[in-house]
């Protein structure tokens, strides 16, 4: 393995050639311009292809055809990116192509500004094309996790033949921190789904359709889906329980935030009081074992995002329901989460007031 020091963007990218990715189309947009930027001379050399999309709805197109083709294929984007690819990527969920979506998260609504936030959040987990599809999400909280979670998106992708979301917001995507990278993967052989042509299966041509006009047949496709999605609360749920054992309270918060946390249970520990740490590293399935758990145990869990309104917290509240009181600390608009104002909040909240 090794190691050096990297920027988040150009890690994500490296980690994805290094996973087999041999494919890239996106469209330039901030924060995460760095990830197409890096894997215009990285895949190249790889032996891959590097493709800038005349815009986000061609890109995400270009990765439909070139993953329908065997090719483990990519792209990055931002949230107003996202939007844009909706269509698309409800697509490559229907016809079970898989793909990995990179988004590097800024402030919005609208195209918003390109400083951190976490805007996004319904948009990748409530599935931002129409069809009631779903993926599963990963959230890092480091550059360190941002490599380890691309590397296991690309398994991930192939084993489900889904589209898999790794999102961070810029704050991930733009600090520089030493890394260990993985050994490069040789690319997995075209699997025997892929279009490729007759004369590559015997003369028996394949097909991959993203939607059935027969009822019975969409019906029955949908229902294979739903025992996917089922079976991923079983099989893929990954959270980060950090000090809960014994906890009075437990702060919440995911990616960026989920690492600013974890260092503001270590101050209230210090300061006496018992804080402990739920993050959600997959959001999608998300992790509502690891709250209900808490429920008869702790008072309060405090949640922490840099989204005003709260989004995650309306998981968390499906997950407790009634049971837990649910208090928030938010901040948007580029403001990133203060370490103090959250100690702050929590002790407050610990004291009754």
């Amino acid at each position: 393995m090794e190691r050096k020091f990297m920027k988040g963007n150009e890690a994500i990218a490296e980690a994805a050639v290094r996973a087999g990715c041999r494919f890239y189309a996106g469209y330039p947009i901030t924060p995460q311009s760095e990830v197409p930027e890096y894997l215009s001379r990285a895949l190249p050399k790889a032996g891959g292809i590097f493709v800038q999309g005349e815009s986000e709805v061609a890109s995400i197109n270009m990765v439909y055809g070139a993953g329908a083709g065997g090719t483990l294929a990519m792209t990055s984007t931002s949230g107003p990116g996202i939007s844009l690819m909706a269509e698309g990527i409800s697509s490559l969920a229907a016809a079970r192509v898989p793909s990995v979506i990179v988004d590097i998260m800024r402030a919005g609504p609208g195209t918003g500004v390109m400083k951190p936030a976490q805007s996004d959040y319904f948009q990748i987990n409530r599935a931002s094309g129409h069809g009631g599809y779903q993926t599963i999400n990963y959230a890092p909280a480091t550059i360190q996790e941002a490599v380890d979670l691309v590397t296991k998106a690309f398994q991930v992708t192939q084993k489900y033949r889904m589209p898999v979301f790794v999102f961070a917001d810029s704050l991930v995507g733009g600090l520089m921190e030493a890394v260990t990278l993985p050994e490069p993967q040789e690319p997995p052989k075209t699997p025997e789904w892929a279009v490729i042509g007759k004369g590559y299966h015997g003369g028996k041509p394949n097909i991959v359709l993203n939607a059935s006009f027969v009822e019975e047949q969409q019906m029955k496709k949908a229902q294979e889906w739903a025992g996917i999605y089922e079976g991923w609360k079983k099989d893929e749920v990954m959270v980060e329980e950090y000090m809960t054992e014994d906890a009075d309270f437990v702060l919440t918060a995911y990616g960026s935030c989920g690492r600013i946390c974890h260092t503001c249970v270590d101050e209230l520990r210090e300061a006496g009081y018992k804080a402990g740490l739920v993050r959600p590293i997959t959001t999608n399935p998300f992790p509502a074992e690891a709250y209900r758990k808490l429920i008869g145990k702790v008072r309060f869990i405090l949640d922490v995002e840099m989204a005003i309104p709260a989004l995650m917290a309306e998981d968390v509240r499906l997950a407790v329901g009634d049971h837990l009181p649910i208090h928030t600390c938010l901040t948007t608009g580029g403001v990133i989460v203060d370490s103090d104002e959250v100690v702050r909040c929590a002790i407050r909240l610990a004291k009754g007031e």
